[in-house]
């Protein structure tokens, strides 16, 4: 049966419903479920039992200011640290608190923004699942939805996906399987591309290779508009799971300093950052010019959302929470 191996090549648009602000989000489809996992040194990583999206591309400066604008007026968490996104991000601030305003710097619109840190993803994911709405930040708008964040929560480092989340942060083995699996030959890329290339062509956009991708510092101290090496997606059809940003997910691993989060992909400076062997992981609080994410998107049981809107191309529009 070939069915769901074509679907996860499509790319499916889905609209989220707002009252401000329009984020439209393209995912990729990811079927195939209860495929094997991928051995790796002591671990096992990308088996997924479900069907589910995930981001074909990283989060951009455009859409993380429309998110900025509609639950920033007053920065009560803050999401923006002009500190940080200045001056190699891609988003500027004005005004005062209670008026603050967003907007992304000329040429960036489409770049993955960076300077994030994990609780930053968790906030923006809850904003998507909660419809995009606008106002301060709270649990309709940032603090609750497809996480619960707590100070005691940040604390402890225990914050999880809850139950019926549908936009979210990526599992490491949602984000391994998009990255490396082949579903048509039910086996895993050692990179992130469909070409089943043993390394990663470091070099300017478009690249002259279908394995080639914004690393080794060859961009400069800069990141590059998502979807910039059209010829080298993955098997599933994710563009930059290797380079660019390296991207949070959800997963909690344990270091020498503590308790992290995981991180997959690497950053536009690392030599070689997209092998699958290549694992990294983050205080949750750590964010730089190359660190970003993507998102993932989960159909309600037995919804068939994906093969729905795969097959025809549907629009899908969620409601905003109130």
């Amino acid at each position: 049966m070939r069915l769901l191996p074509l679907l996860a090549r499509t790319m499916l648009l889905v609209s989220i419903a707002a009252s401000a602000s329009a984020v439209t989000m393209a995912w990729t489809p990811i079927g195939n479920p209860g495929n094997a996992c991928d051995p790796q040194l002591e671990e096992c990583f990308g088996a997924v039992g479900y069907a589910y999206g995930i981001g074909t591309n990283e989060v951009t400066n455009g859409q993380y200011a429309e998110f900025l604008n509609a639950i920033a007026s007053t920065d009560t968490n803050e999401i923006f640290e002009p500190i940080l996104f200045s001056p190699l991000s891609g988003i500027s601030r004005t005004g005062a608190p209670g008026s603050y305003s967003y907007s992304v710097n000329p040429g960036y619109e489409t770049r993955a923004v960076n300077f994030i840190d994990f609780y930053d993803a968790l906030r923006f994911a809850n904003w998507m699942h909660n419809g995009q709405p606008t106002g301060a930040q709270g649990p309709n708008t940032t603090e609750d939805g497809a996480y619960t964040i707590s100070q005691a929560g940040i604390d402890a480092n225990t914050i999880t996906r809850n139950p019926g989340a549908q936009i979210a942060l990526p599992t490491e083995n949602e984000w391994y399987k998009a990255a490396y699996y082949d579903a048509l030959l039910a086996q895993y890329n050692p990179y992130p591309f469909a070409d089943h290339a043993n390394q990663a062509n470091c070099e300017l956009p478009p690249g002259t290779t279908s394995h080639s991708s914004n690393c080794a510092g060859v961009s400069g101290p800069q990141v590059a508009p998502v979807g910039s090496y059209p010829s080298s997606p993955s098997a599933f059809g994710t563009y930059d799971q290797g380079g660019n940003v390296a991207e949070w997910n959800e997963t909690i691993i344990d270091g020498i300093d503590g308790s992290q989060r995981g991180v997959r992909g690497g950053g536009y400076i690392g030599p070689d950052p997209s092998a699958a062997a290549y694992r990294e992981a983050y205080i949750p609080i750590y964010s730089s010019s190359s660190q970003g994410f993507r998102l993932v998107l989960i159909p309600e049981p037995s919804t068939g959302l994906l093969v729905i809107v795969g097959l025809m191309g549907f629009t899908v529009s969620r409601p905003q929470r109130g």
